[in-house]
């Protein structure tokens, strides 16, 4: 699983450029699926006979898009002005090391020297209009050689583990969610399956409203990654989730109010197979849930994450355990969901 989590994390697709992780992906549960399509907007659904016949009653989503950048200007001197896709802390982002377009053209973040800048500049995070990219190059000519308005720039990846049982990389959310669905997809199903790894998750869950439309499932399970502040200066009660304390699942949060019976099977489920979980302290976030939720005459909707630290941003931190967990718990529900059939 950390490997194939570690490929997930090195390739870029930020919104609307999920090209890259998709062709991954379909390498990956091409000789497992019994159909495979794309849709308009990219989203990539895969179905799969289990051994009961549900037909397509169970969705399961994950979402394959990153938060990133987008070039807006090209400046005389060849630096790059830009604006965020998804949402980004600007504190996160100065002296960072990005990728940008298909040439995957090497830039750095940069800002005003520390010596330039005010006493009152120092105060406050620098506006995104204040930033730059620096290619390396002196001139907008040259500069338009390698990179064009509307190219996106991905944070630089680079996987660590480090402590126990902790790994750090880019694009945790949602690529720890696209591992869990791959490694389903590859093995026998209790009952038939739609896997979509879908595309726009970080921009306003857009892929979603296309594929609850053409797949109408009457279930859907979502599994993403989710913030976790449990760092110091946090107040505990404004903490969220612990990496390394299990999956958490999903009663409620800005987008959603997920069914009270499907939340309440997967606790179960959990406490019996001596799986950890937990819940939010805070009602934070939102997933695919929110728009899969509303489609049609409406769709019961549950959630499975892993907790994540300084999510969306390169240094993003995560828990081997819960992911293993979140697969485990994602398999019960299936088997459980089974027997209704």
């Amino acid at each position: 699983m950390l490997n194939l989590l570690k490929q997930l994390c090195a390739l870029n697709g930020v919104s609307r450029w999920e090209d890259e992780v998709r062709a991954f992906i379909v390498e990956q549960v091409k000789p497992y699926a019994d159909h495979i399509r794309v849709d308009a907007m990219g989203n990539l659904i895969v179905f799969k006979h289990g051994k009961v016949a549900s037909g397509h009653d169970l969705l399961l989503s994950a979402h394959m898009d990153e938060v990133g950048l987008m070039i807006t200007r090209i400046e005389e001197d060849g630096c790059l002005r830009f604006d965020s896709v998804g949402g980004i802390d600007r504190r996160v982002l100065i002296g960072k090391q990005v990728f940008v377009g298909e040439k995957r053209v090497p830039a750095v973040v940069g800002f005003k020297p520390i010596h330039l800048t005010t006493r009152e500049e120092r105060r406050h995070v620098p506006k995104m209009e204040e930033l730059y990219l620096d290619i390396g190059v002196d001139s907008r000519e040259a500069a338009e050689q390698l990179v064009s308005r509307g190219d996106v720039a991905a944070f630089a990846p680079e996987w660590v583990e480090f402590g126990t049982n902790r790994f750090k990389a880019k694009a945790i959310d949602d690529r720890v969610g696209c591992a869990v669905l791959i490694k389903l997809l590859q093995e026998e199903l209790p009952m038939d399956c739609t896997f979509v790894f879908s595309v726009q998750e970080e921009v306003g869950t857009r892929g979603a409203f296309g594929y609850a439309f053409s797949v109408k499932p009457k279930i859907a399970v979502v599994v993403e990654g989710t913030t976790a502040a449990d760092v110091p200066g946090v107040p505990e009660r404004q903490q969220i989730c612990y990496p390394g304390r299990g999956p958490v699942l999903s009663f409620m949060d800005r987008g959603t109010v997920y069914d009270r019976e499907l939340f309440e099977r997967m606790r179960d489920l959990a406490n019996a197979n001596n799986i950890p979980w937990q819940l939010k302290h805070m009602v934070a976030g939102g997933t695919d849930a929110g728009a899969i939720q509303r489609s049609r005459e409406g769709v019961r909707v549950t959630g499975i994450s892993a907790a994540v630290r300084n999510i969306h941003s390169p240094s993003s931190v995560a828990d081997q355990r819960d992911v293993e967990d979140m697969l485990k718990l994602a398999r019960l529900l299936l088997q459980a969901l089974a027997k209704e059939y």
